[in-house]
């Protein structure tokens, strides 16, 4: 456990320092081009399409496949060099190849992502995916020598970089602010050297996020070479897991789009695509500063145990790992909830739009809880060389995504939902899908490995909702007291920053002392998961 926990403190460190990077990254983007509007719509299409076609290529192949070869291929007498060189090499050539063919697609994945959004608000998304799709290049850079180095069991690296991309942002954005002020908000009104300006910093910041990795490439003791003879190392059965993932993905990317082009009638004058870019944004960041920094090396330990055989160590890790992960994610639900409207003001330019922003975060945060859960049971079968039933439980999510879509866009024509909660009703809809994946996912490993000690992290989820709801309608309060929608939370995006934090602090405190009154064991677990952030520990 203590291997884990200095794993999960580095992790947790780096990412709560990329996170929060990330969130004045997003902050000083609201400040210089807003949330609301078209250029605002515009660029949170650009800058997304390479992450969707990274995610179809790259994502799901890689925390599939990577982690769980890797770590078999360090029994090889070579100690893993040359099939790891030689699926770089491949996995360089696939990522050059497919980010010319997206380049030079850019007009048509445009209309496919955003094609019930006005024409300027087209045509300059279009230009700035120019600029932006290159990203899926360093993006898959960025994954293949960060997952490699998790494999290795050298976490730090790859939590950390993302934070020179924010810095970079950051830097860049600011420059745009005070070179182009007043920064219009107008489609029409964006100048070539304005938009070049723009994509260009988010491009250079996921370039060297993914570059620098090759620093920290000697402390895995590999050696790292070009390597076109791909035959006779193992690869066949890489592409055999990686398509299922690959159909996976595309099957994800198809629900996320419709997803898109549906919200994208509101575009330019409601909650559209960059109000729902940063409502994600204030969600992942709790699943990613816990989620991530705790399951990335237990999905590691589960993969070992699962190489080995030795199923009863796999099902103590599924349910140790998910108690631990829900232990710290429902006081992050409870406190984020509480606080959605202050949270939602630091992304927006006026409380009205914050007020509209907070129920789109809030009706994704209902998901929260079972994507935690899923974590761990999709990277289990993961671990078992099974990439065909997370294809299939994925697919039945995808299909419920597409039929609650559609259902808001009907609502939306036939004049029964307002077109201010369109994207609201449409993030609602994913949440309710996730919820019902993890379901039958967990059912399908149950069926697969046997008991997964089910009772056992069930009876630790119902202490944590027990302590979690009320420590968030405490927290609620306090926003009410201190002035709710009329208050100084939202008076300001700092303001709005500040609220937010106190808000969670309240909500955190009373969720300890009610798992404090109730004995929780878990806490013990936690308590010494934190003490791996101390010096010297």
């Amino acid at each position: 456990m203590s291997s884990l926990g200095r794993a999960s403190a580095v992790i947790a460190a780096g990412t709560m320092v990329s996170r929060v990077t990330g969130l004045l990254r997003s902050i000083v983007l609201v400040a210089v081009i807003g949330s609301y509007g078209e250029v605002a719509d515009s660029f949170a299409y650009a800058n997304q399409l390479p992450n969707s076609v990274f995610a179809l290529i790259s994502v799901g192949i890689l925390t599939a496949v990577i982690v769980p070869q890797i770590v078999k291929a360090t029994a090889d007498a070579d100690g893993g060099n040359a099939f790891i060189s030689k699926l770089f090499t491949l996995g360089t050539v696939v990522l050059v190849v497919t980010t010319a063919i997206a380049t030079i697609a850019a007009p048509w994945l445009v209309i496919i992502v955003a094609g019930q959004a006005d024409p300027d608000i087209i045509a300059l998304a279009t230009v700035l995916a120019y600029w932006c799709l290159p990203q899926i290049l360093f993006y898959g850079l960025y994954a293949l020598l960060g997952e490699a180095l998790n494999a290795r069991k050298i976490y730090g690296p790859f939590t950390w970089a993302p934070v020179i991309n924010n810095i970079v942002s950051i830097i860049g954005f600011i420059l745009i602010g005070i070179a182009f002020s007043p920064v219009s908000t107008d489609a029409t009104r964006w100048t070539p050297g304005m938009i070049a300006a723009l994509g260009g910093t988010a491009t250079l910041g996921i370039a060297l996020q993914g570059l620098v990795l090759l620093i920290f490439w000697r402390r895995t003791g590999l050696s790292l070479k070009p390597d076109f003879r791909w035959r006779g190392v193992g690869l066949g059965n890489v592409g055999r897991l990686a398509g299922w993932t690959f159909l996976m993905a595309f099957a994800s990317l198809a629900a996320g789009i419709l997803q898109g082009n549906i919200v994208s009638a509101a575009a330019g004058v409601g909650a559209s695509a960059a109000v729902a870019g940063n409502a994600w944004l204030i969600f992942m960041l709790p699943y990613s500063v816990i989620v991530l920094s705790i399951g990335t090396p237990y999905f590691t330990q589960i993969s070992e145990h699962a190489a080995a055989r030795r199923h009863d160590e796999v099902r103590a890790d599924i349910s140790r790992s998910i108690r631990t992960l829900v232990f710290f994610i429902a006081a992050a639900l409870a406190a984020v909830a509480a606080a959605a409207v202050p949270a939602s003001r630091v992304f927006t330019r006026s409380p009205d739009e914050a007020g509209g922003a907070a129920i789109v975060l809030l009706a994704y945060l209902i998901g929260l809880l079972p994507l935690t859960i899923l974590f761990i049971v999709q990277r289990t079968f993961y671990a078992y060389d099974d990439t065909r039933t997370p294809f299939w439980f994925t697919i039945i999510q995808c299909a419920l995504i597409v039929i609650t879509a559609l259902t808001a866009a009907a609502l939306l024509a036939a004049d029964v939902l307002p077109l201010s909660l369109l994207a609201a009703a449409v993030a609602l809809g994913q949440s309710i899908a996730s919820t019902l994946q993890v379901i039958l996912a967990t059912w399908l490993l149950h069926r697969k490995i046997g008991g997964l000690q089910i009772r056992s992290w069930m009876t630790a989820i119902g202490r944590f909702a027990i302590a979690a709801i009320p420590a968030g309608f405490a927290g609620w309060g306090v926003f009410l007291l201190l002035g709710g929608s009329n208050g100084w939370m939202l008076s300001s995006q700092l303001l709005g920053a500040v609220g937010t934090a106190i808000i969670g602090l309240i909500v955190v405190v009373v969720y300890i002392a009610l798992l404090a009154l109730m004995r929780a064991p878990e806490l013990k677990v936690g308590a010494d998961l934190l003490k791996r952030f101390l010096p010297g520990r």
